[in-house]
Formats: structure tokens, C-alpha cells, sequence
């Protein structure tokens, strides 16, 4: 088979992508099915293969992932919902503490730099000690972090509340359950969570303080982190595996609680990464040249979610004499994009794989991921554009609802294709490419808060948000330059060589 490459591991035959040939995932394309496992409908073949052993993840229940997957997502949900949230509070929290609301904003820059700062720190403790206990105690840490910015008296207590939550709550970085045909349709739903999350923390937020004061906000926050707390400790479960280790030599699992704390995976640890190996194993995964420029791609694609976020506040209450209760119905439109964006993307990232395959003979290349992007960008160009222009010449607000959602449509189908390209391209990297997207994610938001507002004021929120657009527009030819040479660059920096998989 040209496409793909056998290689027996303890027995079991995985079957792995080459650098440039693709996944062949139709099972009539391999010329023969003998010793292949494949999917239900019994055309599709499984990547990676399982391995005979109950305990490897990719033989759980559907029932089971689907339910980590929830987990997971929801967790994943925390960090730019709460890190959202303080745009709204910001408002009422420096009329009491008596600073302006651009000074107050500074705790919300802290904590968007933790929330990618911690993202890469959570692999590399996850690929020494496991990942559930790294799910279980960094929650619990920011379930009373959350506890502590709810109850915070002084702008100094607060600052340094949100700055350690946004550390611990970045704890959901990937999801490694599922096999190369279904991730597009996961990543999906996990990236749904994240999409809608800096609109969802606003919105409910704008509504609360109209009544409440600025804490209760921040106690929902924490009540929802104690409730994706309460789902670790029931449900989930170690979904670290090697399936390059004979079953008979795997790790004995004898208590999901000595599991959950670390226990277990501690008296496993020759089996995993030193601290440095851990280490490297991030350094590696950014010095490829398909991951660096990805991130780069992201970085000034994603950041104008944060400056939209930071700047309809400030300028639609003036612009249309808005309370806070009607900036949180405005909230309402990028909500509903994601969700559109999340029901379009179950049926397009699978059509889109599907035509490809057809065309190729039963193969699925990474780079057919980026495809996706090509449908998406033109919905993020004419979102910024038009959401300058509305607020430069006092369009209806409608109009800027619209823009709005159009922006969020294309960010969510970008985000579902640029994570599944970087998985595929790299799947025993999973957690380092998550986490280096997730980092380019809130950089781009750490940088564009610092000088959002003053910019727009000065510029004129027409001439800065078209150069927002004419940024995306420009960083696109990346995609364009990956979607050509991204296997060539793949094959030319050579495998990643983890110690472990």
C-alpha cells in the first residue's frame, strides 16, 4: 500500500500517516480488509488502531467518551468565559474602587496572558504526571481562585485573583478519545464551547449587574467551575495511553481515585516523560514549521475577538444610549453565530473530507482541513469591516449584530479546521499543538487589550477595525502557503521522535 505505512507495535498494526501520502482511510482503497479494524459502517478504517486491551481509551463506549467530551468541553468553556466576564464588571468595579475602566481592565489582560502562558505549562506537567490528576487539582485550584475574585474587596486582591484563575483554569487543552475520521466532528463541539464562551461570560454578566452587584458574576463563574469539578472526580478517567507498550506490560489500573490524585501515574512515571523530555517535547512540537505558522495564522486571526469584546462595551453605550441590560442582549448575535457556525461545521468538515477522499483515492490528507478556512474567511473579513463602518457612522444596531455574528460564523469554522490540520498533522503531539494554538489564541487577545480602545479612539473604529480586516486578509496567504507546501514542510522537518507516544 503506498499510502500508508505498517508498523507493528506489540502486535498490533497501526497504520500512520506518511509525511506526504495522507491517512488512507477507505477501507476499499487498501486492497485488502485482513487484520484491518474498521468503523460500523465497515468502509472506514480505523487510525490510529486499537489495541486488544479494554482499558486503551479508543475502546471505551461511545457513551463514555461522549461524556469525557462534555467534560472536557465544558472545562474548556471556563477560562474565556470568566476571562469575558470582567469586560462587563469592569464598569461598576471602577466607579466603587474610583480608577478608570481602561485601569481596571489590566486584571483582565493579566488574565488572558495566564490563560496561554498556562496552556503550555499544563502539557508539560500532564506529560510527566498524567492528565486527569492535572485536570483534578488544577480545577480544584481554580474553583478557589474563582471563590477568591467573587469575593475580592480591593482592585489589588482582584487583579491578583484573576491573574492565578486564568493559570489553573486552562487546564482543558485537547481531547484524545476519538478516532482521525471523527475528529473534525469533536473538535467541533469542543471548540463550540470555546467560540461561544467569551459571548455567553458578557452577556449573562450584563444582565446580572443591572440588579446585582459586580460579584455575582464571578459566583456564577465559580459555581459553574465547581460543577465541571464535581464532573472530573465522578467521571472522567486516565486517558493517557501507549499503545506502543505491550498490554501485559501496561500500567496496572487497580482505583480511579488513586488515579485522580496522581498516584497511580506516579508509580508509573519511568513508563512516561522526564521533566525535561516533557519539555522538549513542547519546544519540538513549535519548531515545526507547520505548527509556527498556524500559530502566527491564529494569533492575528483570533485576537479581534478580544478587541470586538473590549470595545462594543465602551463605544455602543454612547453610540445608542445603551444600559447594560441591552449590551447583553446585543450579546445574543455572537451566541447564535457560534451556534450556527457549530451546526455548519458538523456537516461541513466531513463533506469537505469526503469530496476530498473521493478525489484522491480513499486518502485524507491534514492539509484538506485548511479548506474549510477558504469558506470562512470571507465571513471574517466583512464582519470586522462592517462592525467599523457601523460603529464609525452610527448604523442601526441590528447591523452590527449582523457584522458581529459574521465575524463569530467565520472564527468558528476556522477554529474547528485549524485544529483538526495541526491533530492530524501531528496526532502524537495532541496536547503540545492545542496548547500552542491555544496560546497564539490569547496572546493575540493579551496584545490587542493592552491598546484596543485607545486605537480605535484615535484612529476612528472604521480605519482600525479595516485594519483588522486588511491583518486577516493578509495572514490568509499562510493557509495558502500550507494548504501548497504544508506536506513538503511536514516531510522536511522529519517526525517528532517523542519517547513516548
Amino acid at each position: 500500500m503506498s499510502d500508508i505505512e505498517k508498523q507493528a507495535d506489540s502486535g498490533v498494526e497501526l497504520i500512520t500517516a506518511r509525511d506526504q501520502d495522507g491517512y488512507l482511510l477507505d477501507a476499499s482503497k487498501a486492497g485488502t480488509k485482513e487484520g484491518l479494524q474498521l468503523s460500523q459502517d465497515q468502509h472506514t478504517i480505523l487510525i490510529p488502531q486499537p489495541s486488544a486491551d479494554p482499558h486503551d481509551p479508543l475502546n471505551w463506549s461511545q457513551g463514555k467518551k461522549n461524556l469525557i467530551l462534555f467534560i472536557i468541553s465544558a472545562t474548556a468553556f471556563l477560562p474565556d468565559y470568566g476571562s469575558a466576564t470582567g469586560a462587563v464588571t469592569l464598569i461598576p468595579q471602577a466607579q466603587i474602587w474610583q480608577m478608570s475602566p481602561d485601569e481596571v481592565n489590566h486584571s483582565q489582560v493579566g488574565n488572558l496572558f495566564m490563560l496561554g502562558a498556562g496552556g503550555i505549562i499544563v502539557v508539560v506537567l500532564a506529560a510527566v504526571f498524567g492528565r486527569l490528576p492535572l485536570f483534578f487539582w488544577f480545577t480544584t485550584l481554580a474553583f478557589l481562585t474563582a471563590v477568591w475574585c467573587a469575593a475580592a474587596t480591593s482592585f489589588e486582591s482582584f487583579f491578583a485573583a484573576r491573574v492565578l484563575n486564568g493559570l489553573f483554569s486552562t487546564v482543558a487543552q485537547g481531547v484524545y478519545l476519538f478516532f482521525l475520521h471523527e475528529h473534525a466532528r469533536k473538535i467541533n463541539v469542543w471548540s463550540a464551547f470555546i467560540t461561544v464562551s467569551p459571548y455567553l461570560g458578557p452577556l449573562l454578566a450584563a444582565f446580572m449587574i443591572t440588579q446585582l452587584s459586580w460579584h455575582w458574576p464571578f459566583w456564577i463563574y465559580t459555581i459553574e467551575t465547581g460543577l465541571c469539578l464535581t464532573g472530573i472526580i465522578l467521571f472522567l478517567d486516565e486517558t493517557y495511553y501507549d499503545r506502543r507498550i505491550p498490554m501485559d506490560k501496561q500500567p496496572t489500573r487497580q482505583s480511579r481515585f488513586l488515579r485522580l490524585v496522581g498516584v497511580e501515574q506516579y508509580r508509573s512515571r519511568h513508563l512516561r516523560n522526564t521533566f525535561l523530555q516533557a519539555m522538549m517535547r513542547s519546544v519540538k512540537v513549535i519548531l515545526k514549521p507547520t505548527v509556527f505558522l498556524s500559530t502566527i495564522y491564529f494569533l492575528f486571526t483570533f485576537a479581534w475577538v478580544v478587541g470586538i469584546n473590549t470595545t462594543l462595551s465602551i463605544f455602543i453605550g454612547p453610540l445608542y444610549g445603551f444600559g447594560p441590560k441591552q449590551i447583553g442582549f446585543l450579546y445574543f448575535a455572537p451566541v447564535i453565530a457560534a451556534i450556527l457556525g457549530e451546526v455548519v461545521g458538523i456537516w461541513l468538515h466531513d463533506l469537505i473530507a469526503t469530496i476530498y477522499m473521493r478525489r484522491n483515492g480513499g486518502t485524507l490528507d491534514p492539509e484538506a482541513r485548511l479548506l474549510a478556512i477558504y469558506i470562512s474567511t470571507p465571513f471574517m473579513l466583512a464582519g470586522l469591516v462592517g462592525v467599523g463602518f457601523c460603529l464609525e457612522n452610527g448604523y442601526h444596531y441590528m447591523v452590527i449584530a449582523v457584522t458581529w455574528g459574521l465575524y463569530v460564523f467565520g472564527i468558528m469554522i476556522t477554529t474547528v479546521a485549524l485544529n483538526a490540520y495541526n491533530l492530524e498533522a501531528y496526532p502524537e503531539a495532541s496536547g503540545e499543538v492545542a496548547a500552542w494554538i491555544n496560546f497564539a489564541r490569547t496572546t493575540g487577545g493579551f496584545i490587542i487589550s493592552y491598546f484596543q480602545v485607545r486605537w480605535a479612539l484615535a484612529m476612528g473604529p472604521q480605519r482600525s477595525f479595516g485594519v483588522q480586516a486588511g491583518v486577516t486578509a493578509a495572514v490568509f496567504f499562510l493557509i495558502v502557503l500550507l494548504s501548497v507546501f504544508g506536506g513538503r514542510l511536514r516531510a522536511w522537518s522529519g517526525p517528532l521522535h517523542f519517547k513516548t507516544a
